[in-house]
């Protein structure tokens, strides 16, 4: 269980890692415009604020990493950091788009799970 738990921890952190990139760094491009649904305009018009969440997303996948790093005595701070993951993406859900419940909620949710059964 601990290495499941350890493997889905990475696996959200490292998806905070394209997250943060998505909205840094991609968000008026190509890219960051399909996975956003975004139009040139809309892109251009909230940049700013991407970045800013994007950076918020970095923190979160630092944390991560920084509690996978201590090992078993790291996990109070991967509960941590998970139920942050776990409140932003339903409040994303609720907010923004359904679609987030699945892409960050609910990876963060099993996470969770497999933490305590560790």
């Amino acid at each position: 269980m601990s290495m499941i738990a350890s493997l889905l921890v990475a696996l959200i952190a490292v998806l905070h890692v394209y997250f943060l990139i998505l909205e840094m760094f991609l968000w008026d491009k190509p890219a960051g415009m399909k996975a956003f649904r975004q139009t040139k305009e809309s892109a251009a018009a909230t940049k700013v604020l991407a970045a800013n969440q994007g950076l918020y997303n970095g923190f979160l996948a630092a944390g991560l990493f920084w509690a996978l790093s201590m090992g078993t005595q790291g996990r109070d701070v991967q509960v941590f950091f998970l139920l942050c993951v776990l409140i932003a993406g339903i409040f994303g859900a609720v907010t923004a788009s359904r679609k987030i419940l699945f892409i960050q909620a609910l990876p963060a949710a099993l996470a969770l799970v497999f933490t305590f059964l560790s």
